[in-house]
């Protein structure tokens, strides 16, 4: 009985002593009682950061880009993840979402099309708007974490009086350096007049062309103050999070967001880290070159849109679940080897130990999956099959020697 009185006691002298929370503690400062930052609003910024408790501090230990954890359970051990203090710790806006509906991989008769698919976690879809129709200038009013994608969105809203409901406030694409505060537009329909002085936007000269003049002195006047409208121009525009028809950017800049119809929704480059650059414009006005990470070089419409910069959470590529139930909670089913089942359910099934026979890497359908090519994309392929294709990726030595 001494023994363990000692031991409490030694234990209890070795735990850091806690204060109790005096009233002056709890009090508030008056300015910030003043300020309002307090008050309930429709959509709020994380502006206060709650510390982290005694559990959570003595088992984290941060690095420079990533979160681990020290080993006590085996799920943590392997765990890695980006650090994002600058994410929103609150709920979504509820307007802006709908109910996630799970099918596990069925079709509409039942039958399991996709496998390795079930369960999950219960999530809402968030609403991103990949059209971006709406002009003028929007403030960005915080950064959230989307479980239905890799990468980050932001919530916007517009500075339209008059608008309500989803036409004030949308999710788009965070790009990568974007933070609350700063101030996005969309000039997907083209340049309004008057935002620069001297210059005038449209689908026939595209953007190129100014007022000009016939006589020798008049025609350098405004050829010098083209270049400065040009250069007024790109400083007001090419801002990351905005969005411009491709005619209007220049050569070189990283863009993300891509359509590929001029009427129709952003469909290329949208995950997380990911990029395109714009290689060149045509003479004739008509098509852009895109190099996508991939080295896929392809044309484009120029009247089609994308958004400026990259996208945002490059560092998610590089995350390590740590154990099998965050790939469950992910909706994900354990995927199981050829090498495992029998021979009538895998080509590499079967057999007396780990053995698949010799046989040449197949699909369960007996689709060969290492280096056979099953289509043959851009000039190479059938007649149409991807015209706009200039240059395929590279693929194998070409891809080793690059």
């Amino acid at each position: 009985m001494f023994a363990g009185r000692c031991g409490a006691s030694l234990r209890r002298s070795c735990l850091p002593t806690l204060a109790a929370p005096s009233s002056s503690s709890t009090t508030l400062p008056a300015a910030l009682r003043n300020s309002g930052l307090l008050t309930r609003k429709y959509a709020s910024e994380a502006t206060f950061q709650q510390a982290p408790s005694e559990v959570t501090a003595a088992l984290t230990k941060t690095s420079a880009l990533y979160k681990t954890y020290k080993p006590v359970t085996p799920g943590l051990r392997h765990l890695k993840r980006p650090i994002n203090s600058h994410l929103f710790e609150g709920r979504p806006l509820r307007q802006l979402t709908v109910a996630l509906r799970k099918k596990g991989g069925r079709n509409n008769t039942g039958r399991i099309t996709i496998r390795f698919r079930g369960g999950g976690h219960k999530q809402r879809i968030r609403l991103v708007d990949f059209d971006r129709h709406e002009a003028g200038p929007h403030d960005v009013v915080r950064i959230e974490y989307d479980p239905g994608r890799s990468a980050h969105i932001a919530l916007i809203k517009s500075r339209n009086t008059t608008a309500a409901g989803r036409e004030m406030w949308s999710y788009i694409l965070a790009p990568e350096g974007m933070r609350a505060g700063h101030v996005v537009q969309s000039f997907r329909h083209g340049i309004p007049d008057g935002l620069v002085a001297g210059f005038k936007d449209s689908k026939d000269i595209r953007g190129k062309s100014l007022e000009s003049s016939s006589s020798g002195t008049q025609a350098s006047q405004t050829t010098s103050s083209a270049s400065l409208a040009l250069g007024l121009l790109r400083a007001a525009t090419i801002v990351p999070g905005n969005v411009l028809p491709l005619r209007l950017v220049p050569t070189g800049t990283l863009i993300h967001n891509i359509s590929l119809n001029p009427e129709g929704r952003a469909i290329l480059v949208r995950s997380a880290g990911t990029f395109a650059t714009v290689v060149q414009h045509e003479d004739g006005g008509k098509y852009t070159h895109v190099r996508l990470q991939s080295g896929e070089v392809r044309q484009v419409l120029q009247d089609c849109f994308a958004t400026i910069g990259k996208v945002s959470n490059p560092l998610w590529k590089n995350r390590n679940l740590g154990k099998a139930g965050r790939s469950r909670w992910l909706g994900r089913r354990p995927h199981v080897r050829g090498m495992a089942m029998n021979r009538n359910d895998h080509p590499h099934g079967g057999g007396r130990g780990k053995s698949k026979g010799n046989k040449q890497p197949r699909s369960v359908w007996g689709w060969l999956t290492k280096g056979k090519r099953t289509r043959k994309p851009g000039p190479k392929g059938p007649k149409n099959s991807n015209k706009m294709v200039i240059r395929e990726r590279p693929r194998g030595i070409e891809k080793r020697t690059a």
